[in-house]
């Protein structure tokens, strides 16, 4: 699963036109980032963009495969997909492919910070509700043993 350093380079080269562009290794393969967002994978010297329901159809059309990884023996599939073929010629040819994954991670971030917001709205809500208290013991006014008059 490692990827070339040369690869990698050369994939920061095309999407350079996109925005700023910066590469993290991470489990084998690259993480690379496009104006601080996670945009793509680099895996055994493939580039995988970032794409979600709005943006699937568009590498459907062009036949790119999702990345799939196996893990405990069974197949496991992540939101990215092959670049396509053509894209992976020229910078002016990668932008449109650039964009739509960029667009998959604003969402994608959005939709993270969305529910950190809630977890967080909820997390001060649950320490904020002050305890029930037990219910207050009766003491009875009257020495033990005495009954009450009839």
């Amino acid at each position: 699963m490692a990827s070339s350093g040369e690869f990698v380079n050369y994939v920061m080269e095309l999407l350079a036109p996109a925005g700023r562009v910066a590469s993290k290794r991470m489990f084998g393969g690259h993480g690379i980032y496009l104006d601080g967002l996670f945009m793509a994978i680099i895996v055994d010297d493939e580039l995988y963009l970032k794409a979600d329901e709005a943006t699937k159809a568009a590498f459907d059309a062009e036949s790119c495969a999702p990345f799939v990884y196996s893990r405990d023996g069974k197949s496991m599939t992540m939101g990215y997909r092959r670049a396509p073929g053509d894209a992976m010629e020229a910078p002016h040819l990668m932008l449109p492919w650039a964009r739509l994954a960029l667009q998959a991670a604003v969402r994608a971030q959005a939709a993270k910070e969305a529910r950190v917001k809630k977890i967080t709205r909820i997390t001060r809500i649950t320490r904020a509700t002050p305890k029930k208290k037990p219910a207050a013991r009766m003491i009875s006014s009257r020495p033990a043993g005495k009954k009450r008059p009839m």
